[in-house]
């Protein structure tokens, strides 16, 4: 699966636990600064220990 921001074709690799909208899986990148917003939870999928590290 690919990650859900807009013109983003990296692999997803966390899904976010956002309190005021949808989740949303996202590729490590988009984790590291989406996740900083106060509520936000960050959950990386265990099968994609790989695609973290990018």
């Amino acid at each position: 699966m690919e990650c859900s921001e807009d013109d983003c074709d990296r692999p997803a690799a966390v899904e976010l636990h956002v309190p005021w909208d949808e989740n949303r899986l996202v590729c490590a990148p988009h984790a590291r600064v989406l996740g900083q917003q106060d509520g936000v939870v960050a959950d990386p999928h265990p099968d994609s220990a790989d695609d973290l590290l990018e």
